[in-house]
């Protein structure tokens, strides 16, 4: 499975503080569950899930899920930035 990857999109000036992960796990019937979860640091925010036969499936989700995310200084005039990860 990919790593679980962490976005956040601070602008402390305009008060945004938002967060966004994706990560990938096998459920027991093998399925690929893919779960995404957003809101406010700090807030309990909330989360969807998408389950997939196949990992290209999951693969072409969580790529449409990042493209989404690379637009948000559009948007919402902060870019995601990637967390580093701690080993």
């Amino acid at each position: 499975m990919p790593e679980p990857i962490e976005l956040v999109a601070l602008d402390p000036a305009r008060n945004i503080r938002r967060r966004y992960s994706i990560t990938a796990s096998l459920d027991l019937f093998g399925m690929i569950v893919v779960e995404t979860r957003w809101g406010r640091i700090g807030s309990h925010g909330q989360a969807q899930r998408h389950a997939f036969i196949d990992r290209a499936a999951a693969d072409r989700h969580i790529a449409a899920t990042l493209r989404r995310r690379g637009t948000a200084e559009t948007r919402i005039g902060v870019p995601y930035k990637p967390v580093p990860t701690e080993i």
